[in-house]
């Protein structure tokens, strides 16, 4: 995959997101030095087991991103309410818009379209109406995909799933949930791997690819 991208948004409903949907393509593309923004939509702190601080998700992310390499002046958080982006999708779209104006991007990582979540959908519907003239690809949340298209692949090493699964150990409100056990990240990464005949790698939905 052609990777002169330099300048790279990533988009992510909920904390957490981005770093399970490309958090090892983010490691490998700062590695390279692309400059990397990213933006979360909801904190779900609704969604926190009850008596943790309603910052948790916003402290966890701040860790996370800084993990991958993501400095802080690149984090952008806003504060929707979880499930319910939808109703929400006009300033949703302003919001991108004036992302796009600020930080000017050439590649958009966002959810699949045909992702089931209903704020994973919102992100991406308007994130096409936003981006529609910039590459834009579509990143894996398996548990919530029933098709997904693997249309690109990037091609990671271990140092960059390591960097992947230390960023997701940051959100310690959230280590209950299987897919952020270690042992699945890396299968994971291996599994897509394994489709192109290297040891790691991470698959994308082609949205629009501009050359």
């Amino acid at each position: 995959m052609e990777t002169t991208k330099n300048r790279i948004l990533v988009l992510a409903p909920h904390t957490d997101d981005g770093e399970l949907g490309c958090g090892g393509t983010i490691a490998k593309f700062i590695e390279e030095g692309k400059e990397v923004f990213y933006a979360a939509f909801s904190t779900a702190k609704e969604s926190l087991p009850q008596g943790m601080p309603d910052d948790t998700l916003e402290t966890e992310v701040k860790e996370a991103t800084l993990r991958l390499g993501i400095p802080d002046s690149h984090l952008i958080i806003h504060g929707y309410t979880v499930r319910k982006l939808n109703y929400s999708r006009q300033n949703v779209l302003e919001d991108m818009i004036r992302m796009k104006r600020e930080i000017n991007p050439d590649l958009v990582f966002m959810p699949s379209p045909n992702d089931l979540h209903q704020d994973h959908n919102t992100v991406a519907m308007e994130s096409m109406r936003a981006y529609k003239d910039l590459s834009i690809l579509a990143y894996e949340l398996p548990w919530n995909n029933i098709n997904f298209n693997t249309q690109a692949f990037v091609k990671l090493e271990k140092r960059h799933i390591e960097k992947k699964a230390h960023a997701l150990e940051a959100y310690a409100s959230q280590m209950k949930r299987s897919y952020l056990n270690r042992e699945f990240i890396f299968s994971w990464a291996m599994t897509r791997g394994v489709q192109i005949k290297t040891v790691y790698a991470e698959t994308f939905e082609v949205i629009r690819w501009i050359i």
